[in-house]
């Protein structure tokens, strides 16, 4: 990644929250002052099928929010790794949930982080914040904004009829971000792999 832009797909199954990380990622770089766009996409069902969006964070105006090389792809589940690995740039990034992905040969020249999202997510309590888990491992690599940015900007956009759930939200990034940490100090290769 680059530290004047970064684009990035996130992808997954419906219900696994991949349109609102992609609407974290766009708002905490827009309240950093950057130009950002976010662009989803659906599968055939919302619930159950695919979905992906694409961020694009910038220093620079954005030309066009379609992403067809990304810096970075963050999959929560194997079709996704499967459809977006190789369009990757060289020395890209791909950080996939291992929860739900087991570890393959995947290309050399892109660095690979696992995050068991949904291991995470579930000792928490709650299934649903794997996609939280995600945001809080990716706030470790931007260049573009921070991990206390984040934390800061994920109450703005949660609806007033789930600012119950605030608590278990900034839990789960808290948990994503220091996975990563925590495993780049004991210098892992797994569960964090990356590989150049």
């Amino acid at each position: 990644m680059s530290a004047e832009v970064e684009r990035i797909i996130l992808a997954g199954f419906g219900g696994q929250g991949v349109l609102f990380l992609g609407k974290i990622l766009a708002e905490v770089g827009m309240r950093c002052g950057k130009n950002v766009s976010w662009l989803p996409s659906y599968g055939p069902e919302m619930r159950g099928g695919t979905a992906n969006c694409t961020v694009v964070i910038s220093e620079h105006p954005i030309a066009s929010p379609m992403v067809s090389v990304p810096d970075t792809v963050i999959a929560m589940n194997r079709p996704s790794v499967a459809k977006f690995n190789v369009r990757i740039k060289a020395g890209g990034m791909l950080i996939y949930n291992s929860s739900l992905i087991e570890r393959q040969e995947f290309r050399d020249d892109i660095r690979l982080v696992e995050i068991p999202a949904s291991e995470i997510a579930d000792e928490l309590g709650n299934a649903r914040v794997a996609n939280l888990v995600m945001a809080g491992a990716y706030a470790q690599f931007s260049k573009l904004f921070t991990y206390e940015e984040m934390v800061k900007t994920l109450p703005l956009l949660m609806p007033a009829k789930k600012k119950e759930f605030l608590e278990v939200n900034i839990q789960a990034l808290e948990r994503g971000y220091q996975f990563v940490v925590t495993s780049q100090k004991r210098g892992a290769r797994a569960p964090l792999r990356l590989a150049k």
